[in-house]
């Protein structure tokens, strides 16, 4: 993802000028950054956190029926 440190912010690739430029201030070049681990790590706990509820809430109606 293309990042302009002057503009500090975020920018997508259609929105980038021809030449690879930030539109807004022309400041060259982007660097191009990457979600950071902890992103990610958030991300897979959450993902492992509701499929355990998900499983406990099946359990749950399977033995109230």
């Amino acid at each position: 993802m293309p990042w302009c440190e002057h503009c500090d912010r975020r920018l997508e690739d259609e929105e980038l000028t021809a030449e690879g430029t930030c539109p807004t201030c022309g400041d060259q070049p982007l660097e191009h950054r990457k979600s950071p681990w902890y992103f990610k790590f958030m991300v897979v706990a959450t993902v492992i956190y509701l499929g355990y509820r998900a499983f406990q809430g099946i359990t749950w109606v399977v033995h109230h029926i």
